[in-house]
């Protein structure tokens, strides 16, 4: 592929910035906010609103405590109201209320502490009200009935626009997609918008669920709305292009931001060069690098692992190891992920002895190993045929406090098939069935081929029914070679009811001659 990034340098220095879309869509004016009048407290309520401000004033929790028989959420909400201005007052007693008498407190009640505490600036404690909020909730969509309490009481504790704003992020980073959503599309109906902090924590939600279409558009909607961005949101629209495979894009954003009044970090730097290592435009990846430190930026342990990563995903390990000394050189200490992916790049060629001198390197850099790690390291044994060594490492696994999963059964099952072991192999596969693990269609096609390769025709047959007991598609060739066997063999019904099977569940692979079966 052609490297977007030789047109890099030049634009970067002359590129004009590019103008905003032209067309925002028909512009509405902002509903106006509703100025609701929350009824007066009168008689018996009255007096106990000022009996218990009373109290609260004077810090009588004891007395206060003497009044909860008689606490309503009506009296709750007057209270509040009354000491809004003390915001610290404000939250001691509405944790009060919600620990001495809960039911007390409603929507209404909890949208004026809100209002209190954004007021205050007090972000983040109104951010775990909302989180507690949407918990106790559970499964109810709550975004637009806390919306509404918010909107209902804004004008009557005389609000901060922040206090939405608030609503946005908490939905962002729970990523309750569609309350998020939603309270944004009801901001901007009453000429609300919230800060770019909150954008970028929506952006951030979206990208780690890989909802990259969404960000687009989202972004597209930032720019409509004139939300400036910064340098976090084009960093991660940046990687939302990469993701998408849409490097150019990713480069053409890149120029742009110094035109959008922002500056690169190297966030920004190593977005682009994992895109490019993920296309395997590794010689456009280290002119990143080499461009980034010209420029006076100092590559992290993100760069190195990006560039490590690419140039094992090529095969090319000598190069990768070049990075690794380069990485210790520069003084910047690697992490699991760097002897994970190190390791996992010499077990794929099979230089298990490479991959455990490197397990070994990490303890001099006091590194912890997770279970990929020993994954790798068992996969590199497994495909050398050194079953035994790779047993050992899995009974080190529960004084590491190590769970095996699928990829350590699978990379097991692939020793013994090396081996020339099918039997060995497919006990194992039943270990794995009663530890809860589920096969992938490579490890069954693996131990069909075991058997095959060993003349062994039951065990073949074996397999391939356990492949469509699990809606598997089995592979092409193997299951030639095995009804052709079976009619070799003159079990012609066994092999017409196996393709029947996989005829019904719609399992039959591409390239497959059913006609050698059906006689069709």
């Amino acid at each position: 592929m052609k490297s977007p990034l030789r047109r890099l340098p030049t634009l970067l220095c002359s590129a004009p910035e590019k103008p905003l879309p032209t067309n925002p869509g028909p512009r509405r004016d902002p509903i106006p906010v509703p100025h609701r009048t929350i009824p007066e407290p009168t008689g018996r309520d009255l007096d106990f609103v000022n009996v218990a401000l009373s109290h609260l004033v004077h810090a009588d929790w004891d007395e206060l405590d003497r009044l909860r028989a008689g606490l309503t959420p009506f009296r709750t909400t007057h209270v509040l109201l009354k000491i809004r201005k003390d915001h610290v007052l404000s939250l001691e007693f509405f944790n009060w209320v919600k620990l001495r008498c809960p039911s007390a407190h409603t929507l209404e009640t909890h949208s004026i502490a809100l209002h209190v505490l954004a007021k205050n600036g007090k972000f983040k404690s109104a951010e775990s009200m909302v989180r507690a909020l949407v918990a106790a909730a559970g499964p109810v969509d709550l975004a637009r009935q806390l919306f509404d309490a918010v909107l209902c009481s804004y004008r009557a504790c005389d609000s901060s626009p922040r206090v939405f704003d608030s609503l946005f992020k908490t939905f962002a980073h729970l990523k309750k997609f569609r309350n998020a959503t939603e309270t944004f599309r009801m901001m901007k109906e009453y000429g609300f918008l919230p800060t770019v902090e909150s954008c970028n924590a929506y952006l951030s939600a979206l990208l780690s669920m890989n909802r990259v279409d969404v960000v687009f558009s989202f972004y597209r909607e930032m720019r409509r709305c004139r939300i400036s961005p910064n340098v976090f949101t084009l960093n991660m629209v940046m990687s939302a292009f990469c993701k998408a495979g849409e490097l150019e894009k990713a480069v053409d954003l890149f120029r742009e931001i110094e035109s959008k009044g922002c500056c690169p970090t190297v966030a920004s730097y190593n977005t682009l060069i994992a895109g490019h290592c993920s296309k395997g435009l590794l010689s456009s990846a280290m002119e990143l690098k080499e461009m980034m430190e010209k420029n006076g930026f100092h590559p992290n342990v993100i760069t190195f692992n990006a560039l490590i990563s690419g140039f094992c995903k090529e095969g090319k390990l000598h190069e990768a190891n070049k990075i690794f000394s380069q990485m210790k050189a520069s003084n910047v200490a690697p992490n699991t992920v760097t002897f994970n992916t190190l390791i996992h790049g010499y077990s794929e060629v099979g230089d298990s002895e490479m991959g455990g001198r490197l397990f070994e390197e990490m303890s001099k850099y006091e590194v912890r190993a997770d279970i990929l790690t020993y994954n790798a390291l068992i996969l590199g044994l497994c495909k050398n045929g050194k079953t035994k060594k790779a047993a050992y490492l899995v009974k080190d696994l529960d004084s590491k406090g190590l769970v095996p999963n699928n990829s350590t059964f699978s990379a097991l099952i692939r020793g013994q098939c090396v081996r020339n072991n099918p039997d060995g192999a497919f006990q194992l596969y039943k270990s794995m069935i009663r530890s809860g693990r589920h096969p992938n269609s490579e490890t069954l096609t693996m131990l069909m081929c075991a058997f095959a390769k060993c003349d062994d025709l039951d065990g073949a047959v074996q397999v391939l029914m356990e492949m469509v007991d699990r809606s598997m598609l089995p592979d092409s060739v193997m299951l030639s070679e095995v009804c052709h066997e079976l009619r070799q063999c003159g079990k012609d019904q066994l092999a017409i009811k196996l393709c029947s099977e996989l005829q019904a569940r719609t399992l039959i692979p591409v390239g497959f001659d059913r006609g050698l079966i059906f006689g069709t």
